[in-house]
């Protein structure tokens, strides 16, 4: 199982948020592609990246920043970017700068067809961020719930022929409550794609709850605000990751 570091970029910088409010961002890093190159040195195998204001406008905002990243990370590992992808010509965009996949989450929900679009032009490329409450997905930064059922949503996707899911619970996100292994582990057998946590991730036990699911489709986990304050080493949660997967 890949521990995944994340990288949310806010006003060209790097951020957490508690909870999705775009008010309680706490700035970690003034130089993004710096902190991408430090996970890189310790050993990162994939990051995620967040264009948060991209998020909000539905419009990309730090395409500046991303590229940064992108020129320290080179081909040395897949990047996965999300925020503000609302049409092909930036899908398209950000995949020739070097971005290795592409997280669609608020469009997919609102616009499906332009998923389905999305994954017929870029196959293998695009991943599908379902951010749920009780079940249920939220769309616009997590500003808005639907009533689409987030096991049902999924299914729908992966017949389009999504790369990955990557499930948040949004309740839980940037507040170091622990991971909802519970619903995550629900959607990972309901399906065939992979699924990402993320939401949540407070310590290592949060990293040995999930990693025994690994066999039953969660390839990774997100982590955020846990790692930034230090509360989760980075080097110990992939050894322990790979430790109880066999790796």
């Amino acid at each position: 199982m890949q521990i995944i570091p994340a990288i949310d970029v806010k006003d060209g910088h790097c951020v957490r948020l508690k909870q999705g409010e775009m008010h309680s961002a706490t700035v970690f890093s003034e130089d993004p592609a710096a902190m991408a190159q430090h996970w890189l040195e310790l050993g990162a195998e994939r990051l995620h990246i967040v264009d948060l204001n991209g998020a909000v406008a539905g419009v990309p905002k730090n395409e500046h920043a991303i590229r940064e990243i992108v020129a320290v990370i080179g081909e040395d590992i897949p990047i996965q970017l999300g925020g503000g992808i609302r049409d092909l010509d930036t899908i398209e965009r950000y995949l020739d700068d070097g971005i290795t996949y592409v997280i669609i989450g608020t469009a997919a929900v609102k616009n499906p067809g332009f998923l389905h679009d999305a994954c017929y032009a870029f196959p293998g490329h695009i991943i599908v961020g379902l951010d749920a409450r009780d079940g249920k997905v939220a769309t616009d930064g997590w500003s808005k719930m639907t009533g689409h059922d987030v096991i049902d949503l999924a299914k729908k996707f992966q017949d389009y022929g999504v790369e990955a899911i990557i499930y948040t619970d949004i309740g839980r996100d940037g507040m170091l409550t622990g991971v909802n292994v519970e619903a995550t582990v629900r959607l990972a057998r309901e399906l065939k794609v992979p699924v990402i946590a993320s939401g949540g991730i407070a310590s290592i036990e949060d990293i040995r709850q999930l990693v025994p699911y690994e066999k039953e489709g969660i390839i990774g986990a997100i982590a955020g605000r846990a790692l930034y304050e230090g509360k989760l080493d980075f080097k110990v949660a992939m050894e322990e990751a790979r430790r109880s997967s066999g790796a």
